[in-house]
């Protein structure tokens, strides 16, 4: 008698958990998109070829239409899908669509500067912005004559591979980075340079951390939490 009243308290737990369940979605997502209804906890992971996510998201919209709502576990994403729901979403609809993600690890800069700023603060910002580059050089010869001559010194450093494989990482994000360097301070550094590799070797690192799972997942539960 006892195992089996473990067994209805378990099967009216599940039941309820599944009411609420749907509940939530479709409360939650009465103004959004349409999508593939998620399941509990794991969201609509086993609707996605994790190995070929494009694949995932072209059969998705093909069922769906070129924009609908996707659930990774518990944390809610709208996909746009297709050169025309990309193109419409920036430049008809820019204004709405110029917010900045939440990550976790830069909750401390949240509504300051420009990566991490949002809504009417970020577009004065990005105003003064705009302002200040321009005294720098932004938009006139000057700076094209920079980029045109780092880009002859970056094939001048791809050809020095003699068609042997290598790791472009650094040698192309070398280019931009002597260009902002010669805006900001008016010197560049050598392809070699110790100094600039392990900066930015700390770049790509920051980054790399950033899209892992502990990460996202920290995220998702500071979500739920607020």
């Amino acid at each position: 008698m006892a195992a089996l009243g473990i067994t209805v308290a378990l099967l009216v737990w599940t039941a309820t958990l599944l009411l609420l369940s749907i509940w939530r979605h479709i409360y939650s997502n009465w103004q959004l998109p349409p999508g593939p209804f998620p399941l509990p906890i794991v969201g609509n992971i086993f609707q996605l070829e994790i190995k070929n996510i494009p694949k995932s998201f072209t059969r998705l919209a093909e069922r769906f239409g070129p924009v609908f709502t996707l659930y990774l576990g518990s944390r809610r994403f709208v996909v746009l899908h297709g050169y025309e729901a990309v193109k419409e979403a920036l430049l008809d609809y820019r204004n709405e669509f110029s917010g900045r993600g939440e990550t976790p690890a830069f909750q401390v800069h949240q509504d300051k500067g420009i990566i991490f700023n949002n809504g009417p603060t970020w577009q004065d910002t990005r105003r003064f912005s705009l302002t200040a580059l321009r005294d720098l050089g932004m938009g006139k010869g000057r700076n094209e004559q920079r980029i045109q001559g780092e880009a002859q010194l970056l094939l001048a450093a791809l050809r020095k591979t003699r068609g042997q494989p290598f790791d472009p990482t650094f040698v192309i994000g070398f280019a931009p980075y002597n260009v902002i360097s010669d805006i900001l301070f008016h010197r560049r550094v050598d392809y070699d340079d110790k100094t600039a590799l392990s900066m930015l070797n700390l770049f790509n690192e920051n980054f790399y951390l950033l899209s892992t799972p502990w990460i996202q997942d920290a995220h998702a539960q500071i979500s739920c939490q607020m």
